[in-house]
């Protein structure tokens, strides 16, 4: 709930409770949509994940299956999208 007390192992733990196991591509995901959410003050779209980031949607379900951007932003400390309810 506090993002200034994400680590990287806080990043594993929580990710280890989505049954992920963090491989490099997944940490490209969340790297991205840390300093994403850095520039921008908001989580991005997958639209913009897709484009700016380059990692296609595809990729982004593979990674983090049922809901990507919502397990992402969970992993990556990160509030969750306004699209979720």
């Amino acid at each position: 709930t506090d993002p200034t007390q994400w680590t990287k192992e806080v990043a594993q733990a929580i990710a280890l409770e989505e049954g992920i196991t963090l491989t490099d591509a997944h940490w490209k995901v969340i790297d991205f949509l840390k300093k994403d959410f850095a520039a921008a003050g908001a989580l991005p779209s997958m639209r913009r994940i897709n484009k700016t980031g380059g990692i296609a949607t595809k990729d982004l379900y593979e990674l983090f299956p049922d809901g990507p951007l919502k397990k992402a932003a969970r992993i990556a400390g990160l509030s969750k999208p306004t699209s979720c309810v």
